[in-house]
């Protein structure tokens, strides 16, 4: 388990350092990858369910990219975009595309939907966080007459 933490963190990190992501943020968006990937793991031996997990985790993904975004005064895009990338469902995707391959619809209609509902719930905790995050922040500023 803890070498799946370390590969979690060293995976985000190695993303931020491909994407030119600023210095000073790459620890910080590994330690919200690995966050989400301890969240995810946690859901899925409670649940059960990938499609669960994946949207707990990336929905701690999103909490703490709007925190850090704000503590350290960087996009949030910063943090979130690699902070996701241990909960991208790579795997699934390509045994999709290995079940077509081999005419294997069956197989692929299922490997194929459980994908699409791993990456759409990681969207809709990203929207949610954000728009959640978006509301409180408008509330709090004054009005302007």
């Amino acid at each position: 388990m803890l070498l799946q933490l370390f590969s979690a963190f060293f995976a985000t990190a190695g993303f931020c350092i491909l994407f030119n992501i600023p210095k000073n943020a790459i620890i910080k968006s590994g330690l919200a990858g690995t966050a989400g990937w301890i969240a995810f793991m946690y859901t899925n031996m409670q649940f059960q369910s990938m499609v669960v997990a994946s949207f707990i985790g990336a929905s701690v993904v999103a909490i703490m990219s709007e925190i850090f975004a704000r503590k350290f005064k960087e996009a949030v895009t910063v943090f979130v975009i690699p902070g996701i990338l241990p909960l991208v469902p790579g795997a699934g995707m390509y045994h999709t595309m290995l079940a077509i391959i081999e005419k294997d619809f069956a197989q692929s209609a299922l490997v194929g939907t459980e994908t699409m509902f791993i990456a759409g719930s990681i969207a809709i905790a990203i929207l949610i966080v954000s728009s959640i995050t978006r509301m409180i922040t408008r509330s709090h500023l004054p009005d302007k007459k």
